[in-house]
């Protein structure tokens, strides 16, 4: 396809909220920016190539679901770490348990601190999601509840669980920020669905609330595990076999519930609109109103990641590019016309 055609083929331009900053990926790039303390932002813009590009398989329905939650889940943290990097705020030196993981593995402490972050989320969300709510569902079954109505109010506590979770994050005063990152974030992607200019001000008449949302696909997964569960193994008793039946049936679930996700969020119609509700209710608790230097963040992350890094910017030590206002991002008519590789 040439340049010409993809930039006017349709696609989904997605992101996330950093630490003082958003993140936005392109069909071939991702773009982070953040804002530093002193109220310049930086930007960092690197390839992207998804996996269906490499691996065709990878993007037939259903298993990209699966490909899609897994690559989001690590590149997520490595955008968080790299976001932290780009704040040049932080310049602790590493534990001595890092340093002792360092030298037994062979990696540099970034590597290994990423790598047991990445295994403690894991952990913590097969305990809070997973085992939780099945022990729950054996204890009713063995107190003469019967596998459908375990089987749901194991689902409904999921819900709770996850409403609770982003409730207390929603309380601590650094991820209330990145929650109007979150918000910025969803803005400015509408503002680009929509055709307008990039601008603070036409993002900012937007919803904090997106179809596509990170948040909306949780809710959908737990619900599409709640209604395969009433079909599939309601029955099982057994705690432990319980569980590796939650287990092995969330990649399943994770493809199932992506096509939902991507089916809710290029229909519209009154059904679809009453289905994709609660979804986007559930994001009141991760989005929060931005402000316009927030908005900024997003605007010039989607221009760099659609567009390029603006040609003779000036560059931080780090090799991170420096802006002070989201018009430097803005690319030329000619180059608004062909994003870049």
């Amino acid at each position: 396809m040439s340049k010409k055609a993809k930039a006017n083929a349709p696609c989904d331009i997605g992101g996330q909220a950093v630490m003082e900053g958003v993140m936005m990926k392109a069909p071939d790039a991702i773009a982070i920016t953040v804002r530093r303390p002193d109220g310049a932002m930086v930007v960092k813009r690197q390839k992207y190539v998804a996996p269906s590009e490499k691996h065709p398989w990878m993007g037939w329905p259903l298993i990209r679901g699966v490909v899609n939650m897994a690559s989001m889940l690590y590149m997520g943290m490595t955008i968080l770490q790299q976001s932290t990097e780009m704040l040049g705020v932080l310049e602790e030196e590493p534990s001595k348990f890092e340093r002792w993981l360092a030298s037994k593995l062979g990696k540099g402490i970034d590597k290994v601190v990423m790598g047991v972050a990445l295994i403690l989320a894991v952990l913590l969300s097969v305990s809070l999601f997973i085992l939780i709510p099945s022990a729950l569902e054996s204890w009713l079954m063995s107190v003469g509840v019967t596998g459908a109505p375990a089987t749901l109010i194991g689902g409904l506590v999921k819900i709770l669980i996850l409403v609770g979770y982003m409730t207390f994050c929603g309380l601590v005063p650094d991820v209330r920020r990145t929650f109007q990152y979150h918000g910025a974030e969803h803005k400015t992607v509408y503002c680009h669905e929509a055709g307008k200019p990039l601008t603070p001000e036409n993002a900012r008449t937007f919803s904090c609330l997106h179809p596509r949302c990170g948040t909306a696909f949780l809710l959908i997964v737990f619900i599409i595990s709640m209604l395969m569960f009433l079909l599939v193994g309601r029955g099982i008793a057994n705690p432990a076999l319980r569980f590796l039946l939650h287990l092995a049936m969330l990649p399943v679930v994770a493809g199932i519930s992506y096509e939902v996700l991507k089916g809710l969020a290029h229909a519209n119609n009154p059904v679809v609109r009453a289905l994709r509700w609660p979804g986007l209710q559930m994001q009141r608790l991760t989005t929060r109103q931005p402000d316009d230097s927030m908005l900024e963040c997003a605007i010039v992350s989607m221009n760099v990641a659609l567009y390029g890094l603006p040609k003779d910017a000036p560059q931080t030590p780090e090799g991170y590019t420096l802006l002070h206002s989201y018009k430097e991002s803005i690319p030329p008519v000619d180059e608004a016309q062909e994003p870049q590789a």
